[in-house]
């Protein structure tokens, strides 16, 4: 029954909640009061829905919360129906209160998303776009918004780079297609195009906006779906839109959660008694302090979280809605003295006038951000390989170790890396629909971000070996970012009951400006005084040293996009940007990125009535996207002063007079560091795509398969000349003929129950087959990874190879230990020598499959929820491992795991060589989230007139891990970059991941 028959029936009498339903029968005679409240799939309330007893003309509809009261017999069927929801049919079974949820008709179809500069109906879209709306993110105490995503869009792999509050991610959308700008897609928030840049704080650039702000996240993964952001949309658009107040339903919303954190995996290092056993065992030195230390313990804490935030929205007319919140995130890491602290702001308004023709969207988001940071890779190192027998403190001090080396918890107490960020990002945008259809929108944006970090150590002369501890240091750093963006765009819509036509048309100018300033400074008072607080002059002893720089750049586009859609059946797009930007040279300041998609909704042909599809559509799409995130300037050529100085060796220079013997003899010269190339030119993504969308069983079975085909070409690299004598060591140029590879297949299935009042499930998944593969390079291996440490660094680990899978492991083969006590390597050559050309590629850091699955399910009240994700195929490096886990390590008395013994006969001498020693399987399955919840009825608890809804939780994040990999944890990257490569698969001193225990409490009033 629509809801406008419903409304027209009962508009003699009934007006809602106090509307009463009368008999048709007078054989009808045990009657009883059900109030009840009805909402959609997403718990949001549906007023002027129709409730009919069954059989009867008997009914009311509910007010603007979704609530209604009706007199019913005992017996009786209640059947709820609203315009655009499936109906349905609800017993009472002795119930007096109920609480009932419809589900949408053609739920998928109807669904909007977010695409470029606009949005679209799911059954219109072309392109390959994966959604995600706010009832099925990740849960728990989240910093970045990206971990709302983990494991639940098909194609998307999002790797953490470590276990620290707020950390930076690894953000994969359909494999690597550059070598030098990252991994990271374009992120738009709200129409406004966000910068990756650094700035100044060490944690993920994106902890400044609220999670519990958000609405849906759309990931745009073919070009069709990117193309419109073309200059930056290689790597694929991440879409984030925040809530908006909607109109007849106004309310407050109260969220408050407390976590509990612990260190979800520990390394299993030798305790003290077995430590002594294992030195003496080896032969080694043992250096017995008669303690028993768990360093891992003594370093890491439980560590308690909070998250508050508290927002308010509504529409008081037809003509305003707002959505107004802060928050307040407080969230303790494992490690001691590591914290992040954000307070957020946000503030979204909708004003209409001129009977609805003029429409101003005013967007702000406000943050503050704290970062307070250990000295991590030495903590790590520390707390595996400190000798367990020294106590971990004496006489209520921390032991003073005998190398005169710091005490890692005293440099708890020493040392300090804070960071404090402000951040400001508003937006207006203003439409006006200048005739029928046609309507213009002015975007204009401004995201300032402005971050201190100070780096410190306060003064300790205990410790004589490191001058930095002993005389105390300060790095003060200050950056400023300001993106600054206007947009006009017109759009003009037609349509007729066979054609929809849509053409969009615009023009983007955009400017950034990067500023920093660093002040260096040594030798402070010991006077328990931060650094930071003291006064400070340069020295000849301990000179301060300053260093500054200023980068602007500008990004002009004009754009346009063609939507043409007929009979609902036959779907045409085409889209065409073009892209100006400031780091490219004057004969390559643009490049061009059409695309063009296909789609036919088979189900909509009149020989698929009887089908058993719902829904059947198929699709295809081709298109370019580019990338610029390149170092700004390099096109320009750059000098420099070089004088010879005294020992250096220089020849820049030359004596004016051949007798010269002193500096003055040698005036300044005049010298290149960066040669001019104007003709560097845009590195281009080429994707191709095909996808079908389908849903079944009434829609109870819905899912996406596509195949992709991305390529990278015009690869911009900083090489080495081949000619040795050139003016610079390096230059930048693009990689004639290179390619990068990624293909591949994507597939997404969800299942829904079918509608009960008292219990209900879904389940879905996704998964991802990828092959990536570097075609045509002219070098034998562009380092990603490379080796750190005494012996060790600048030994390659993996890299760009021929042929070869991106971030492959290129490295000797470990076959044993001799019988002299060393390595033995495979002879890959078979030339009796083991050289650097008996390495191999021995795998890939980047998984071959990367997966997730969710399930959740509704019993009366409760609900629970499960989000696992994983991936399989890919290799680590343990270079943790590497350096700390040798036999040489445990016959000086320091600590390690059962790895250093496994082979007797090795020997002290035996060198930690980059092999396939140390290399592991990477692939796991995690358990990401569960939320076990209860709504309380306010009713019942006597405060239905104050509250809407109350709601209590408890979650689980990072339950367990399934995972044959010996590290701290399998999803981990923490190389540094080689040359500006991005390094991947490296685990080298990892901040450990957390595992942690939420309780949530939800009030909507």
């Amino acid at each position: 029954m629509c809801v406008l028959c419903s409304v027209v029936f009962l508009s003699g009498g009934l007006s809602g909640t106090e509307a009463k339903a009368f008999p048709a029968s007078s054989d009808i005679k045990d009657f009883e009061i059900v109030t009840g409240t009805v909402r959609d799939e997403t718990g949001e309330p549906l007023p002027g829905a129709a409730i009919l007893v069954k059989g009867t003309t008997s009914g009311t509809i509910t007010d603007l919360d979704g609530k209604f009261s009706i007199d019913v017999p005992d017996d009786a069927i209640l059947v709820v129906s609203y315009l655009g929801y499936t109906t349905t049919e609800v017993s009472l079974n002795g119930q007096s209160i109920l609480s009932i949820q419809l589900g949408r008709e053609d739920s998928q179809l109807n669904e909007i998303v977010v695409v470029g500069y606009g949005t679209q109906k799911r059954s219109d879209v072309t392109g390959a776009i994966g959604s995600l709306k706010r009832e099925n993110f990740n849960r728990g105490i989240i910093a970045n918004p990206v971990d709302l995503l983990q494991g639940q869009v098909a194609g998307v792999n999002v790797t953490s780079v470590s276990g620290e509050p707020g950390a930076n991610q690894n953000v994969i959308i359909r494999g690597i297609g550059s070598l030098r700008s990252g991994t990271q897609p374009l992120y738009v928030l709200d129409g406004f195009l966000l910068d990756n840049s650094d700035n100044g704080i060490a944690s993920n650039p994106l902890n400044f906006l609220n999670p519990n702000d958000i609405e849906s996240i759309d990931v745009l993964k073919d070009a069709s779906a990117a193309a419109l952001y073309g200059s930056r949309a290689s790597n694929g658009v991440i879409v984030i839109t925040t809530k908006k107040g909607k109109a007849g339903s106004s309310q407050v919303n109260l969220s408050a959660s407390a976590g509990w954190s612990s260190m979800a995996n520990q390394i299993d290092v030798f305790q003290a008694d077995e430590f002594r056993r294992q030195v003496v065992d080896v032969g080694g030195n043992l250096e017995d302090f008669d303690g028993n230390t768990r360093w891992q313990d003594e370093l890491t804490q439980v560590a308690f979280s909070q998250d508050y935030s508290l927002s308010m929205s509504g529409a008081n007319t037809e003509k305003f809605s707002y959505f107004a919140s802060l928050g307040l995130l407080d969230k303790e890491g494992i490690l001691k003295n590591s914290n992040l602290k954000r307070y957020s702001g946000k503030l979204n308004m909708n004003q209409k006038a001129f009977d609805g023709r003029l429409i101003i969207d005013y967007n702000l988001t406000a943050s503050y951000t704290e970062n307070l940071r250990p000295s991590i890779t030495s903590t790590i190192s520390d707390m595996l390989s400190l000798n367990p027998t020294i106590p971990a403190f004496t006489d209520g001090k921390p032991t003073l170790l005998n190398t005169n080396a710091l005490n890692p918890i005293k440099r708890n107490e020493l040392y300090s890396d804070n960071a404090a960020n402000n951040r400001i990002l508003g937006t207006i945008s203003p439409s006006f629909e200048i005739i029928e259809g046609l309507t213009y929108k002015l975007n204009l944006g401004v995201d300032y971000s402005n971050t201190n970090r100070y780096i410190q150590y306060k003064p300790f002369t205990e410790v004589v070996n490191e001058s930095n501890v002993a005389n105390g240091s300060l790095d003060q750093l200050i950056s400023a970012n300001t993106n600054s963006l206007v947009e006009n765009t017109l759009t003009y819509n037609w349509n007729n009951y066979k054609h929809n036509f849509t053409a969009l048309a615009g023009h983007s100018y955009q400017t950034f400006l990067d500023e920093f300033r660093g002040t260096s400074a040594r030798g402070f008072a010991a006077n328990n005084i931060e650094p930071r607080f003291q006064d400070h002059n340069s020295t000849l002893e301990f000179p301060t040293t300053i260093s500054s720089s200023g980068v602007r750049n500008e990004l002009q586009s004009f754009f346009g996009r063609l939507n043409y859609v007929y009979e609902e059946k036959y779907l045409v797009t085409a889209t065409f940007r073009a892209d100006g930007s400031s780091k490219f040279g004057d004969n390559n300041k643009y490049g061009y990125f059409p695309s063009f998609a296909l789609g036919w909704n088979v189900s909509k042909e009149d020989f698929m009535v009887n089908s058993i599809f719902n829904n059947l559509k198929v699709r295809t799409s081709w298109g370019q996207t580019g990338n610029q995130e390149i170092p700004s300037k390099i096109t320009q050529a750059s000098f420099s002063e070089d004088r010879l100085a005294t020992g250096a060796g220089s020849l820049n220079t030359y004596p004016i007079d051949t007798q010269g013997r002193t500096l003055d003899d040698y005036p300044y010269g005049i010298v290149f560091t960066r040669l001019a190339n104007p003709d560097l030119q845009w590195e281009v993504s080429t994707q191709f795509n095909a996808g079908i969308d389908f849903a079944l069983f009434n829609y109870r079975l819905t899912g996406t398969l596509d195949y992709f085909n991305k390529v990278s070409s015009n690869i911009l690299l900083e090489v080495v000349p081949a000619d040795p004598i050139q003016p610079t060591s390096t230059f930048w140029d693009n990689i004639e003929n290179m390619e990068i590879h990624n293909s591949g297949i994507e597939m997404a299935l969800n299942y829904n129950s079918k509608p009960k009042q008292k219990f209900s499930y879904e389940i879905g998944g996704n998964v991802t087959f990828i092959q990536n593969e570097v075609r045509d390079s002219p070098f034998a291996v562009l380092t990603t990874g490379a080796a750190q440490g005494a012996g060790q660094t600048g030994a390659t680990i993996n890299g760009y190879i021929n042929n070869q899978p991106i971030g492959a492991f290129y490295m000797l083969q470990f076959d044993g230990i001799g019988e002299d006590g060393l390595n033995r390597f495979v002879d890959i050559n078979g030339d009796g020598e083991i050289l650097d050309d008996d390495r191999s590629v021995v795998g890939s850091a980047i998984p071959k499959v990367i997966y997730g699955m969710r399930a959740s399910l509704r019993f009366k009240n409760f609900d629970l929820g499960m989000n696992f994700n994983g991936g399989a195929g890919n290799d680590i490096y343990n270079h943790t491992t590497m350096s700390l886990f040798t036999k040489a390590q445990l016959s000086r008395s320091n600590n390690t795991t059962d790895f250093a013994v496994q082979f007797p006969n090795e020997s002290f001498n035996n060198s930690n060589t980059v092999s396939t020693r140390f290399l592991e399987s990477g692939s796991y399955l995690r358990l990401n989230n569960a939320t076990i919840g209860y709504n309380v009825s306010p009713g019942k608890l006597g405060v239905g007139n104050a509250f809407q809804n109350i709601r209590i939780s408890l979650t689980g994040q990072n339950l367990f891990v399934i995972t044959n990999y010996s590290g701290f944890d399998p999803e981990v990257n923490t190389g540094s970059t080689s040359s500006g490569i991005q390094t991947f698969g490296i685990d080298r001193f990892t901040y450990p991941m957390a595992r942690t225990f939420m309780f949530n409490l939800n009030l909507t009033f």
